[in-house]
């Protein structure tokens, strides 16, 4: 297979996971296929799969979290900076599906494919090839 097209597939399907997710928190989804369907519910999914973290952080690790799967998606998708926010895409992929291992045990983020979509982020910020990318252009 083409490796510009495995790319590109690579780039889309990461975006639209983040941006799904936080869709879904805000409640754009509909209750019949959220996960969460509203911030509320969001924040107390944080704070299970965060024990550690103290009450009074939760909303801005929320926050956080959230601008991180806003932003990181547009890059990708815009092709800016391509290796970086995919890299980065990887370790926040990486630290979700270790908290909610290490909170709820291994089968959440085996069957929502956290750690699969951790490994496709690493591999898509090895590949230097540019289509499609403002990277190109730049």
């Amino acid at each position: 297979m083409n490796t510009k097209l495995i790319k590109t597939a690579l780039r889309l399907s990461l975006s639209a996971g983040f941006l799904s997710a936080v869709a879904d928190r805000f409640g754009m989804w509909g209750k019949a296929v959220s996960v969460w369907g509203n911030w509320e519910n969001f924040l107390n999914y944080t704070q299970q799969i965060n024990r550690w973290v103290p009450g009074s952080l939760i909303e801005p690790l929320g926050i956080v979290a959230t601008a991180a799967e806003i932003i990181f998606p547009v890059f990708l998708l815009l092709g800016f900076k391509t290796e970086l926010f995919a890299k980065l895409s990887g370790y926040l992929l990486l630290v979700f599906a270790l908290s909610m291992t290490f909170s709820t045990g291994i089968k959440g983020a085996l069957d929502f494919s956290v750690f699969t979509a951790a490994a496709a982020a690493f591999a898509l910020s090895t590949m230097k090839e540019k289509y499609w990318e403002i990277d190109s252009i730049i």
